[in-house]
């Protein structure tokens, strides 16, 4: 009887979305803590007193409820990385978007709706460089019910990639905006929090991941940088690439990859190697720019097999790793990886467009009084879409939009740019160095087929821009160097089995087209996740209408949002 009850349940649970699905509820003190790194104790920011902070752990279609208290001495949002949020941008985080932030002493509580993000997604403060030190992964298993699309793992890693600055990493970006200048270089990239073995006074605190001979782990990575992509291997070993962005991939084995700050990909590893041996995981930069922008020494974890064999050596094995610069390198592995297409996990692109947008993004200058600024040649770095460098309003679009606030925002980002030009071209004219300030965002229809083209460019630093669009995730149909034709690109584009992101790096010089159905209603940003980028302006903001039935309409407001 018992049995028949648990088959019972088991069909309710694939019957219904709801069903069987929970709400978690979790405490978050945003509190300052001293931690050392480096040989240098210094306060920062963190979650519950952690670095990383906790990650959080739900199935497909939970609900996860997180309050949040702020304790420390400045303010704080925070944002659900990869979560669509259905109906509810009250709850999506981005400081002067979708909230006016929380204010030492004050709390606020998210409600984070889950709905189709299986694997793993996750949060971070989103405002100033308060997101380099707050942030953890959120685990989304499958439903109740049903399995993993591959071989379930004999056990779970969550392996966060992140920056650490000597000195405060506000004080940081605060001189920065301070002289216009370029934001200085972090001091260590980490794994866990840690630097590893490489760095100074790091060796005691190196994360060690313990491992069986014959059995398959499953790593849930993610890319919490504020300022790089990140080519990332396991010395002698070969994962296969199951996820990213909390959606299912075809299995894709790789002996390296490379993740865009922002992104998230699910690897199996095989533990099949000698167990009398030791192995570097490592991280190191992969950037456009030159060398002495960015830390040049790879962050590791050790792998160790549990074995009761003598070890051969004490030393780890290093991974080879594709040098900083390959831009082929990692545009081969980005854009390698592919949807499932199969009855479970089918791939649901537009085939045709309604709306479409051709978006320029590019990083500028502004004049300053007497070439007094730190920027190139005397200016201030500013950075744009279209050439709009995005000015956050005094109270946030959300609430302006549905209370109809005017004055906040204008309606004007344009669907393409102001004018054409060669792109990638090696010198530009100092005219297309200067854009114009503004809050400018774009409505849509519900409903609509939506195609973005993002196009990089040369100006001023090309860099490869790890676009992120919140609410949505969004099909990656093509990508190419140089400037993007629109009579003879879209040919190439691959409408059977392209894969499902939020986050997608645009390569340096070249252009990336991604396909979404317009069926979010709400206030939504768009943005560079390299953060300097994004504080800026490289942003806009979608404002997505509601739909005509009472499921598409957004979700009425909680009874208090943090006031401005």
């Amino acid at each position: 009887m018992d049995f028949l009850c648990l088959v019972l349940v088991l069909l309710q649970c694939l019957a219904s979305t709801q069903a069987c699905s929970k709400t978690h509820s979790h405490v978050f003190n945003v509190e300052e803590v001293p931690r050392t790194r480096l040989c240098r104790t210094k306060s920062i920011m963190t979650v519950n007193g952690q670095f990383p902070g906790p990650n959080l752990h739900a199935h497909r279609g939970d609900t996860i409820v997180v309050k949040v208290h702020n304790h420390a001495s400045k303010n704080v949002t925070v944002h659900w990385h990869g979560v669509k949020q259905p109906r509810n941008p009250w709850s999506d985080g981005p400081e002067f978007i979708t909230q006016c932030p929380i204010k030492p002493g004050a709390s606020f509580t998210y409600t984070i709706i889950l709905s189709t993000e299986e694997g793993t997604v996750w949060w971070h403060a989103h405002n100033d460089f308060d997101r380099a030190t707050v942030h953890g992964a959120i685990v989304v298993r499958p439903r109740r019910g049903t399995r993993y699309p591959f071989p379930h793992p004999f056990q779970e890693f969550v392996i966060v990639l992140g920056e650490w600055w000597n000195r405060g990493a506000n004080a940081v970006l605060e001189e920065a905006l301070s002289t216009g200048g370029e934001v200085n270089s972090s001091d260590a990239f980490t794994i866990n929090g840690q630097p590893g073995d490489l760095y100074p006074c790091s060796s005691a605190g190196t994360f060690r991941m313990l491992v069986e001979h014959g059995k398959t782990y499953l790593l849930r990575v993610v890319n919490a940088a504020m300022s790089n992509g990140l080519f990332f291997s396991v010395a002698s070993h070969t994962v296969v690439v199951v996820g990213s962005d909390g959606n299912h991939v075809k299995p894709l084995s790789a002996d390296y990859i490379m993740i865009t700050p922002g992104e998230t990909m699910d690897l199996l590893l095989e533990a099949n190697r000698p167990p009398d041996a030791l192995y570097y995981m490592a991280g190191r930069a992969f950037s456009y720019l030159s060398l002495g922008s960015f830390p040049t020494t790879a962050t590791t974890a050790i792998v160790e097999y549990v074995s009761d064999l003598p070890l051969e050596s004490t030393k780890p094995l290093l991974p080879t790793l594709p040098y900083y610069n390959d831009t082929a390198a990692a545009t081969n592995f980005s854009f390698a990886l592919r949807s499932p297409a199969n009855a479970g996990h089918p791939v649901d692109v537009p085939k045709t467009v309604d709306q479409d947008m051709f978006i320029v993004v590019a990083v500028n200058e502004l004049e300053c009084p007497q070439a007094s600024c730190a920027g190139p040649n005397g200016t201030r770095l500013r950075a744009s879409l279209n050439n709009i460098s995005f000015v956050d309003p005094p109270i946030d679009i959300l609430e302006a939009y549905y209370a109809g606030i005017g004055g906040v925002f204008g309606e004007n980002f344009p669907s393409m740019p102001p004018y054409y030009y060669n792109f990638t071209a090696t010198d530009q004219p100092l005219s297309l160095l200067l854009p114009t300030l503004g809050t400018e965002v774009r409505v849509l229809e519900y409903g609509a087929r939506m195609e973005v083209v993002f196009q990089g460019t040369s100006l001023v630093m090309g860099d490869n821009h790890p676009m992120h669009l919140h609410g949505y995730s969004f099909y990656v149909v093509g990508w190419g160097y140089g400037n993007f034709d629109k009579e003879r690109d879209p040919l190439r584009y691959n409408l059977e089995d392209p894969p499902f992101k939020n986050t997608i790096g645009v390569p340096v010089n070249g252009w990336v087209a991604v396909r979404f159905t317009v069926n979010n209603p709400g206030v939504w940003f768009m943005h560079c996740h390299i953060e300097r980028h994004m504080i800026w302006g490289m942003n806009t903001v979608l404002i997505v209408k509601d739909g005509e039935g009472p499921k598409e309409k957004v979700l009425p407001p909680p009874r208090y949002m943090p006031p401005c």
